[in-house]
């Protein structure tokens, strides 16, 4: 046991006879900061008015809602609405649509946005590299109404790409946009081309962090570009890879509803159609001009409900495989 010498005994003492720091009161810090809370009052309005306020629409989900008669007047079903949904046969291969084409855009566009990063970041021409960084990220702020009718004309049978496959490869002209097998990748594909320059953005911000002592050294040991970019580069990157992965599976369930809705037609339904566009057509369009708003209603809680745990999942395995929180 070690003694107490009377240094030690003097420094604890004094720090015992120091004054314990009180917090502020609410009323110091709000008459100290009150200008601050004067500006948090437009967003915490707009928070109430178009997010929180809303939330009563969900109760719809568990009646039979009729819009003349309002919510008084339309009969509680309880979960008959989820019901009719996963006994009819659409609900699965509406999932498995959404699951494939989600799927598929976070795969490729991850890898591509990546790929497209590492290359760019070789380039040594800076109004060059800029230049192509500009023409890339242009696409991810066009919307989907102007692309899609794009799209549309270059993909058609008599299209741009088909003419240059009949005409360059002498195959039959391929119906991009009419064929069930063939739509889900036409939708990654193009997903992936629209957003693969804005994706890159980050990555190249990570890159700028690698020190370039180490790219020095490693050319001074003899490495190659290839092994520079094997042992060097990515290790650098594979947080903000891991990162951004975990954050892409809160999104797994957002297929792309804009895209697919300017895009599809019947003759893809078995393979394009997901969750957002049968809520949009049954709730709000409906078969034979009636739209089930209750029906739209619970496929759409169902979606949120499971986002909902997709987030608390993403921002989990951020935490643990790339030391990332927000809260």
């Amino acid at each position: 046991m070690v003694e107490a010498t009377p240094a030690l005994a003097g420094a604890v003492a004094q720090k015992k006879a120091l004054p314990v720091e009180k917090k502020p009161s609410f009323r110091a810090v709000l008459k100290q900061h009150w200008m601050m809370y004067v500006m948090l009052i437009p967003a915490a309005l707009c928070l109430a008015l178009f997010h929180y306020y809303p939330l009563w629409g969900i109760s719809i989900a568990f009646v039979k809602f009729n819009p003349v008669t309002g919510m008084k007047g339309s009969p509680f079903v309880g979960f008959q609405n989820f019901e009719v949904f996963f006994g009819s046969r659409y609900a699965w291969p509406i999932i498995r649509n959404t699951i494939t084409i989600a799927v598929g855009k976070i795969f490729f566009g991850q890898l591509t946005a990546i790929l497209f990063a590492l290359l760019l970041n070789e380039v040594r021409n800076r109004i060059f590299k800029r230049t192509i960084q500009t023409i890339t990220t242009l696409p991810n702020f066009l919307s989907w109404v102007l692309i899609g009718g794009i799209m549309s004309q270059i993909l058609a049978r008599a299209g741009l790409v088909n003419v240059f496959l009949t005409k360059v490869f002498r195959i039959q002209a391929i119906p991009f946009l009419g064929k069930a097998s063939i739509f889900p990748w036409t939708m990654i594909f193009t997903d992936v081309w629209k957003g693969f320059g804005w994706g890159a953005v980050i990555y190249l911000a990570a890159l700028t962090n690698i020190s370039p002592e180490l790219y020095e050294a490693a050319a001074v040991d003899g490495a190659g570009r290839f092994a520079r970019l094997l042992h060097i580069t990515l290790p650098g990157i594979s947080s903000t890879i891991v990162l951004m992965s975990c954050l892409a599976l809160g999104g797994i369930l957002n297929a792309g509803f804009e895209q697919i809705l300017v895009l599809y037609n019947p003759m893809v339904y078995s393979t394009g159609d997901i969750i957002d566009t049968y809520v949009f057509r049954v709730g709000l369009v409906g078969s034979g001009g009636m739209p089930d708003f209750s029906l739209g209603t619970a496929v759409g809680l169902f979606k949120s409900v499971i986002g909902f745990f997709l987030i608390m999942l993403s921002y989990w395995l951020a935490d643990k495989f790339a030391n990332y929180r927000i809260f």
